[in-house]
């Protein structure tokens, strides 16, 4: 506080969730462009897959519907859980929030690129570099804020956003890196 005095914890709560539907909207973001990104490409001949029937799409994309979905509703109920005033989130936890999820928007920046690229391999170590310091940001949230403040319910939300997140991007990097990506 300015004038020396501590806030209380409902001060910080307010504070604090301030910031709450810029974080919700940066969450949701991956669950929303990736769709609307097959929804735009459906007409490029790379993507023709996308305009037969689903069974014939790659089981990949079903990987990354169902654990993304996981991990999208992990991170809705961790937030609603912030949003409850039953925790809150000081200033050193935030920033290590944002440093985690500005990295995974550049994860995500760079899958979309190797997903339309001609050569995705191209974009294989940046995106390998940016997912394994992705990893080590939320691992340093998980150990230093977490581990012994979270119950067990905000703990099964961490895990269901961490672990979804997690699978899907592996089938999508298998998806982009091994199968061939847009020409699968």
């Amino acid at each position: 506080m300015p004038n020396g005095t501590p806030e209380t914890p409902p001060e910080a709560r307010r504070r604090v969730s301030r910031r709450g539907p810029i974080n919700l909207i940066a969450m949701l973001t991956p669950a929303v462009l990736f769709p609307l990104g097959l929804i735009l490409l459906r007409d490029a001949a790379r993507f023709a897959w996308l305009r037969g029937p689903v069974a014939g799409y790659p089981s990949e994309l079903w990987i990354i519907a169902l654990f993304g979905g996981f991990a999208t509703a992990g991170g809705t109920l961790d937030y609603l859980f912030h949003r409850s005033g039953a925790t809150a989130v000081g200033a050193k936890e935030h920033h290590s929030h944002l440093a985690a999820l500005s990295c995974g928007v550049v994860v995500f920046a760079l899958m979309a690129g190797a997903s339309v690229s001609a050569r995705p391999q191209a974009l294989l170590l940046p995106v390998f570099a940016t997912v394994i310091m992705t990893v080590v940001l939320i691992c340093y949230d998980e150990f230093v804020f977490h581990r012994k403040r979270c119950d067990a319910f905000e703990t099964f939300t961490h895990r269901m956003l961490v672990f979804g997140n997690g699978i899907a991007w592996l089938a999508w990097a298998h998806w982009c890196f091994v199968r061939g990506g847009a020409g699968a």
